[in-house]
C-alpha cells in the first residue's frame, strides 16, 4: 500500500530510528553488530550478559522494561543474553525518548547492585513487572518504595501501563501447559 517509494522512506526512518538508539544508549549498553561506520540496520542488539556478574539476567531489564511502559523486547536472539531493539517507523522522537530514560534508568538500577546500593535479589528488576495487585497489597516487604516499583520516572505518572501478570518462571511455563479452556468432553454432543 506504501508503494516503493513509500516502503523506502519506512525503511530508512527505521533505520534512522535504531541509529538514534544506538547513540544514545551506547555508553550505558554494548551494542553489537555495528559495521564498519559503526551503524546499525533496523535492529540492534544490547549485550546484557556482563550484567550476569551481578546477577542481572537479560530477562531481569525485559521484565523491568514492562514497569516503565514498554513491550519487553526480543530476549535472547539471536545471541543468547541479550535484548534485540527494533524500533518501526511509526515510532517518534518523543517515544524513542521515552525508551531511552526508561533504559538509563533501568542501568542506573543495574549500577546500584553492582555498588551493594541495592539488594542482589530483592530489587526492582528481580520483581518485575510490579502489577496492581502486588502494589496495593497491605504488606510491602520490599526493600524499595512502591513509587520505585511502579512510577521509577515522572512520565509515568501521566500514563501508566499496568501489567496484569507479575513475573512468571517462564521455563517452566513453557514445559508445562496449562490450558484455560473448557474439557474437551464439553465440545462433545
Amino acid at each position: 500500500m506504501l508503494g516503493s517509494q513509500g516502503l523506502k522512506e519506512s525503511t530508512e526512518v527505521a533505520i534512522l530510528n535504531t541509529n538514534y538508539l544506538k547513540e544514545e544508549l551506547k555508553e550505558d549498553f554494548k551494542i553489537l553488530y555495528s559495521n564498519p561506520k559503526d551503524r546499525v540496520a533496523h535492529e540492534m542488539i544490547l549485550d546484557c550478559r556482563p550484567f550476569k556478574e551481578v546477577g542481572v539476567e537479560v530477562t531481569d531489564i525485559a521484565k523491568r522494561l514492562m514497569d516503565y511502559g514498554f513491550h519487553a523486547p526480543t530476549v535472547s536472539f539471536p545471541v543468547a543474553g541479550t535484548l534485540m531493539i527494533e524500533p518501526t517507523e511509526s515510532e517518534g522522537k518523543e517515544e524513542l525518548d521515552r525508551f531511552v530514560l526508561a533504559m538509563k534508568s533501568i542501568r542506573k538500577e543495574i549500577n546500584a547492585i553492582a555498588n551493594q546500593d541495592s539488594d542482589k535479589d530483592n530489587n526492582a528488576l528481580k520483581n518485575a513487572p510490579h502489577t496492581v495487585g502486588v502494589l496495593t497489597q497491605e504488606d510491602w516487604d520490599r526493600p524499595y518504595s512502591r513509587k520505585e516499583a511502579a512510577f521509577p520516572l515522572d512520565y509515568l505518572n501521566a500514563n501508566k501501563f499496568w501489567p496484569s501478570v507479575s513475573r512468571v518462571d517462564d521455563a517452566y511455563g513453557d514445559r508445562n501447559l496449562v490450558c484455560s479452556c473448557n474439557p474437551i468432553e464439553s465440545y462433545m454432543e
